[in-house]
């Protein structure tokens, strides 16, 4: 579920942004890390689309590690969570601009549950 590279180090987008993804250990969920922008966006919506296909009850996304969220990364999270079948997405950790997109666009969202810095 991470990105990349040939070397299997992070993968380098032509922007230079890189983002790695992983599962959480003991606990259902991804943790990840570096910036979710038009450059690591396939990675991101690709591990939101396999974290939701294993998704339960509760999914954990692990964010202390991401610099950057732009709008189009949080809006894939919140189409992600209003697409479960049930339960909630927590979110611990995120960068200050993700619970600020969340509250603008989708101020009544409960599927997501935010875990301050």
């Amino acid at each position: 579920m991470d990105a990349t590279g040939p070397g299997n180090g992070p993968g380098r987008p032509r922007g230079g942004a890189v983002l790695e993804v992983g599962p959480l250990s003991g606990r259902p969920g991804i943790r990840a890390s570096g910036e979710i922008g038009v450059t690591t966006r396939r990675s991101w919506e690709n591990a939101l689309t396999e974290l939701s296909r294993r998704h339960t009850d509760v999914s954990y996304v692990e964010l202390s590690g991401v610099r950057f969220v732009d709008v189009a990364g949080v809006t894939a999270l919140a189409v992600t969570a209003m697409n479960l079948s049930g339960g909630r997405f927590v979110v611990e950790q995120p960068p200050p601009q993700l619970p600020r997109v969340l509250e603008l666009f989708w101020p009544s969202l409960r599927r997501i549950e935010v875990t301050p810095r």
